[in-house]
């Protein structure tokens, strides 16, 4: 393919929909293509990212690309040394994030293997007491960023502060807790990834090994042997069907059946043993119920501490699925047996040496393989959820103050913008004067959203120019789904045919009704026994994987959310398939063999 006819577009020929135009000052320079790169920009390949962000940014939401690629980068580049792969280059077009990795030229990956030797190796053999330092770190910046508070600038400062000789004003503490606040989410993000790429770097080096000793082993078979754990991420749904029991048990299954969560929660507390009921419940919540049913990524994302209709929701359909008699906790043991019985049978087949070599690479991949789900609590949901509540809370101060009308204002300025905000806001009240900010933002952030709401009516570009002939880099392959045959998908392949290719990620085949989903607020749409159908799930829709037969995605690979929670539920999946979310409609009867990666439409 010549470079005169890409198979995408470029960035710099792909218009904004109607109404988006000047949607470039929206974001930091750095974060858009710039005309005078146009030679060198064209000549990567850049995919959409639509996996961790299938939503335009706000422009202050953007600081969550801004903080995760660059500290996943770090990771690979400056810190481990990972040999074949630097960070990935990054960039928002039209609202959406385009990511182009970096690989690391020929001539130098030899020399950064005693490095990444010496800096990982630490890591692996000594990966338990580290992981315990990781979970105190995260856990005393919660507390610092739970502990934050903004508050309205006073008629005066304080007399005592005056005879007390502090010299400051109060203004320097909005600034310093507002810093902080973005301080503390940066080491979040540096935190999210200290781990995470050597969880993979071990199923990798497990991965790579089985393809050596077997070339023709399905990828589903590696993954099969580290499946089965008992993973943080799944905690919140385990709760809830523990809830669930314990109100059947308990006979308060009726009190909580219906009316709002206060009204249920009074009515169980006049019951017998309700006392006994609602003290496992307050004790669920912290932390568990610190958990979105989004991704993290967003200021709107919606988590279940802040609207406990939610879980409330889930935990009235456990009670009525376990009164009829339906199994609603995870197929663990049958997890088990079957990575206990495919790892004996590859193993029994390897000679002996090489027996020794496989049980030391999958010993360590079942050690390290847990974060790379676990992590996503304690990082996307819990610390993120607490990152939004306050920066929600000083938006709610600002609009409060007249800059802006209503509470969400602040999330239509960049993070630097917020930042020169709150210098006029405590400008003015320093000399007595009035503040410009409620005379220039309202306007100006209907504007912008104006400008969000026209880019959301546009799906955006899967990718963007020319792909390499071949895709061979292992990260974008497991984490994506991005291999040469899902590219081809991408580009629409055969809109006649009945057919979809996707990734086999979650083996068992079956058939049943489509249930397209775009958003989280659609899952209450779903019935049980269909198929659920959507661009991208989030780990935290695990509460209705109970009620469906197996999901289809547009994007992700075999280590993507979707398909490790679908394994961990023993639910068949078939991801990136490129637009079986455009393809299939609600109703459709489709098959799904999670074992070919083929979804078939029925009718």
């Amino acid at each position: 393919m010549d470079a005169q006819s890409p198979m995408f577009p470029s960035a710099y020929d792909l218009k904004a929909p109607a109404g988006a135009e000047g949607w470039e000052e929206l974001y930091p320079y750095y974060l858009t293509f710039q005309p005078n790169l146009r030679e060198q920009e064209d000549a990567k390949f850049w995919f959409c990212d639509s996996q961790h962000w299938p939503n335009p940014f706000k422009p202050f939401d953007a600081v969550t690309v801004e903080f995760a690629v660059k500290c996943l980068g770090q990771y690979n580049t400056r810190h481990y040394l990972v040999p074949p792969a630097n960070g990935v280059d990054y960039r928002i077009h039209n609202g959406y994030c385009y990511m182009s990795p970096i690989a690391v030229a020929p001539e130098l990956i030899e020399g950064r293997v005693p490095q990444f030797m010496d800096r990982a190796g630490h890591y692996f053999q000594n990966w338990p007491t580290l992981l315990e330092n990781w979970h105190k770190k995260v856990r005393a910046n919660i507390d610092e960023m739970e502990a934050l508070e903004f508050e309205k600038l006073p008629e005066t400062v304080s007399v005592e502060d005056v005879k007390g000789g502090v010299g400051l004003d109060n203004t320097t503490k909005l600034t310093e807790t507002y810093d902080r606040a973005i301080q503390l989410l940066y080491r979040t993000w540096q935190y999210h990834f200290e781990f995470l790429n050597l969880g993979y770097a071990a199923y990798l080096d497990l991965f790579g090994f089985m393809k050596e000793q077997f070339p023709s082993i399905p990828d589903q078979a590696i993954a099969k042997m580290v499946q089965g754990h008992d993973s943080d991420l799944f905690r919140p749904d385990d709760e809830l069907k523990k809830l669930a029991r314990l109100a059947i048990e308990l006979g308060l299954a009726d009190a909580l059946r219906s009316g709002s969560v206060d009204e249920a929660l009074a009515q169980v507390g006049t019951r017998p043993n309700g006392e006994k009921w609602l003290a496992a419940w307050e004790e669920a919540k912290d932390p568990w119920f610190n958990y979105t049913t989004g991704n993290g990524f967003y200021s709107t994302d919606k988590y279940w501490i802040e609207n406990l209709d939610i879980p409330m929701g889930y935990l009235r359909d456990y009670i009525a699925r376990a009164e009829a008699g339906g199994t609603i906790e995870r197929p663990t043991a049958e997890l088990h047996a079957e990575r206990d019985r495919i790892t004996s049978e590859y193993q029994e087949m390897m000679e002996p040496e090489a027996q020794e070599v496989f049980q030391g690479k999958l010993g360590l991949a079942r050690v390290v393989y847990p974060y790379v789900e676990d992590h996503n609590f304690y990082i996307e949901h819990w610390s993120m959820g607490v990152f939004w509540r306050k920066m929600r809370e000083l938006s709610k101060l600002l609009s409060e103050e007249g800059f802006w009308p209503t509470e969400d204002g602040m999330f239509y300025l960049t993070r630097n913008e917020v930042r020169d905000v709150l210098f006029d806001y405590g400008n003015a009240w320093a000399t007595g004067g009035d503040w410009i900010g409620p005379s220039y933002w309202p306007q100006e952030i209907e504007r912008r959203r104006g400008i969000i709401d026209a880019l959301s009516t546009e799906a955006p570009q899967p990718a963007l120019n020319n792909p390499p002939e071949v895709i061979t880099e292992p990260f974008t392959i497991m984490l994506w789904g991005i291999t040469s045959d899902s590219i081809k998908n991408w580009t629409g392949g055969d809109d006649n045919s009945s057919d979809l290719t996707g990734m086999a990620a979650s083996p068992g085949a079956v058939e049943g009704l489509a249930r397209v989903i775009r958003s989280p607020e659609q899952l209450g749409e779903i019935q049980q026994g269909e198929i659920l159908v959507a661009p991208v799930t989030a780990p935290s829709w695990a509460p209705v994987f109970g009620k469906i037969q197996a999901t289809v995605t547009d994007i992700g690979g075999m280590m993507s959310h979707a398909a490790i929670v679908c394994r961990e539920y023993g639910l068949p999946a078939v991801t990136g398939t490129g637009n079986g979310s455009s393809r299939i409609e609600t109703g459709q009867r489709i098959r799904v063999d999670g074992n070919t990666g083929q979804v078939t439409i029925l009718d």
